[in-house]
């Protein structure tokens, strides 16, 4: 197929998208009484695509069996739901797994490997962790040699060029693929001992002069403990963070427990905390997994002080520095030995480095009423920021560089009391951070602006103000029960209105997961998925505003992202996409040699039939192209090219909207 024909499918196909996704009907100017009802297949359909990331092959036939109400009841209590297809999937990424602390020990930062270097903590006693920290070293020496060497060029040394070239030309360019291929004759155990015996600066050649298929080839048949190991050779940080986000969609794809993984995504945004922030790369496995995937859907308050306590959120928000003007920390009170004492059975705190300034960091006060609670318009002063910053004071963390979790320090808190939205807060310590986020989690403000976010999330861009007062009763009710104010969105007219049918847009990754779980793809590398969610502009984890991702449609709608969609479907629809495989002969009405046939069982497995003219009409006419229909002189019964069918269906408008 040429470059120019799949051009312009391409912009055909985006043409259609274009013109219609941008027609979202509202339904928040609609009366509940008003608002007309679905039939069970709709309704079906409808739960799939609101309470999870898409339905896949055979999941609106069993919903329908099981019944929609039942299916939901079922979702709202993921911990009885058997998902251990899921957990076989994630075992190999064994971070996911691990406390921060071991993660760090393991996969080490900068930090960590310059006081190692420096002798200020030994080397790990385990070979394959010793192999990393060595690695490690030997760039950050070679480094150092480069740059004096650099030094010494721009002074004159006439022997700084020699030094470069001594340190950048250390192995022939062949060197790699050479030993690579020694290595690739042994077994997988093997050949991991063979490379551990090596000296640092060999590992540090073999891995520069290695090609990626042969670095693939190498990795073949290792164990994941073996595979980690030898990635971590070269970027151990980038181990950690591939892992987070391999799960993180694999969990999307994969989980049964759709309901919990969508409210993860949901809270994860709504506590954005940003990925490339220094350490927060090691604290967000920890973040996800203890932090909001257990609350995602118990009470509001119990979720809002884990998020106050995380180190990620500390640290993203730069809180943990917060130091209040009038503490001991800040007047240079000396220690009391026995205040000492009991701090050093604790654990030493978080020390704030000696050359910034030390005072009162009102980031996370602020974010806290405004993004986590409040709302922007929830009724809050700048000084309630203010004495919000002055209750947080002291909530820091423990030994960070170790990944260390979250410890109250008196020295750095403010003492005195605080008045917080014309409440008094008595001088008590750490208790006031608690009373403080009790008071914000059951405060009508809060109520109103979760549960609008919850209904923007569900129900529309622009949700019924009749459906959030609704919701926002029981959040006050309920003791902000996030379960129980789902139930009651679920139960509303507004939500089962035909109106909110397919009304909402797809975020990019929504689009993504959707059409992985739609093909029924088979995904053994999800990191071209996660950078294909980059191109399309919405790395995981990487909003680096506290704001997180928009839920909205004109966040999204244009043609260029619609035409980046458009490529991705068609990608992944003729397994081009690396790491992930479909095979759509096995959809149920996949097998037919007449092109009518086949695009109308594509349609029904894709979009449940569920087409609208235009877009159905459009679909028949690529099938007079014979790419499409591949039909010859010689075979003119050849059935059509299901991939570029499905890569078109899965880029339609109907796709595109949940």
């Amino acid at each position: 197929m040429s470059i120019s024909s799949t051009r312009r499918r391409f912009a055909i196909a985006a043409a259609i998208v274009c013109s219609a996704i941008v027609a979202v009907p509202a339904i928040g100017k609609k009366k509940p009484s008003t608002l007309p009802a679905m039939d069970e297949k709709k309704r079906a359909l409808h739960a799939l695509n609101r309470l999870s990331f898409g339905p896949r092959p055979g999941d609106l036939q069993e919903v329908m069996n099981v019944g929609v109400d039942h299916w939901i009841d079922a979702q709202l209590r993921p911990e009885k739901i058997n998902d251990s297809a899921l957990e076989a999937r994630l075992a190999p990424f064994r971070t996911l797994r691990m406390s921060t602390h071991e993660i760090v020990e393991s996969f080490p930062p900068p930090e960590v490997i310059r006081e190692v270097q420096k002798g200020r903590r030994p080397l790990p006693s385990d070979p394959m962790e010793r192999a990393v920290y060595q690695d490690q070293i030997e760039r950050m020496e070679e480094k150092l040699d480069q740059q004096q060497a650099a030094v010494g060029i721009t002074q004159g040394n006439a022997g700084g060029n020699d030094k470069i070239n001594n340190v950048a030309m250390a192995r022939d360019d062949n060197y790699g693929e050479m030993k690579a291929q020694q290595l690739l004759d042994l077994p997988p155990d093997q050949r991991v001992k063979e490379i551990l015996r090596m000296s640092a600066e060999d590992r540090l050649a073999l891995a520069r002069s290695l090609k990626p298929n042969t670095r693939d080839e190498l990795l073949d048949g290792m164990s994941a403990q073996q595979r980690e190991t030898m990635i971590a050779l070269n970027n151990p940080q980038q181990v950690v963070v591939d892992e987070l986000v391999e799960g993180k969609i694999l969990r999307e794809t994969y989980s049964e427990r759709q309901v919990q993984e969508v409210m993860t995504d949901f809270w994860l945004n709504h506590f954005n905390v940003y990925l490339g922030k220094g350490p927060d790369r090691y604290f967000l496995t920890s973040y996800e997994r203890d932090v909001i995937r257990p609350h995602s859907m118990g009470k509001f308050e119990d979720l809002l002080a884990a998020t106050a306590q995380s180190p990620a959120m500390l640290f993203y928000l730069d809180n943990w520095l917060s130091v209040g003007p009038d503490s001991d920390d800040a007047r240079g009170v000396p220690k009391n030995p026995m205040a000492g004492w009991r701090r050093a059975m604790r654990g030493n705190p978080a020390k704030p480095p000696k050359n910034r300034n030390s005072g009162l960091n009102e980031n996370y006060g602020r974010e806290l009423m405004e993004l986590h609670t409040l709302g922007v318009n929830g009724g809050y002063s700048q000084k309630d920021v203010t004495e919000v910053a002055r209750v947080f004071t002291g909530w820091t963390i423990k030994q960070p560089r170790d990944g260390g979790g979250f410890t109250f320090e008196e020295r750095m808190h403010e003492p005195g009391d605080k008045t917080v939205l014309g409440k008094r807060i008595k001088s008590n310590g750490e208790k006031e951070g608690f009373e403080v986020l009790h008071l914000l989690a059951h405060h009508p403000a809060t109520a109103k602006f979760i549960c609008t976010k919850l209904a923007m999330r569900f129900v529309s861009d622009d949700p019924p103000p009749a459906l959030v007062s609704r919701m926002s009763q029981t959040f006050l009710k309920k003791d902000g029960d996030i379960r129980e104010v789902l139930r009651t969105m679920l139960r509303s007219p507004e939500f089962w209105s035909n109106d909110a049918y397919r009304a909402k847009v797809k975020t990019p990754l929504e689009f993504v997961v959707s059409s992985l779980r739609a093909s029924n793809a088979e995904v053994s590398d999800a990191l071209p998925i996660a950078h294909r969610l980059q191109a399309l502009g919405m790395p995981l984890y990487g909003m680096q505003p506290p704001t997180g991702y928009s839920m909205k449609a004109d966040a999204w709608v244009n043609s260029s992202a619609l035409l980046g969609r458009m490529n991705f479907a068609l990608t992944l629809a003729n397994g081009k996409l690396r790491g992930t495989e479909v095979d759509w002969t096995r959809l149920p009405g996949a097998p037919s040699a007449n092109p009518h046939d086949v695009l109308m069982a594509l349609e029904d497995d894709l979009l449940a039939g569920d087409v609208s003219q235009q877009t159905h009409e459009t679909l028949v006419a690529r099938l007079d192209d014979p790419k499409v229909s591949q039909r010859r002189l010689d075979d003119p019964i050849r059935p059509p090219d299901l991939a570029v069918l499905s890569g078109l269906i899965l880029g339609s408008p109907e796709f595109q909207r949940r």
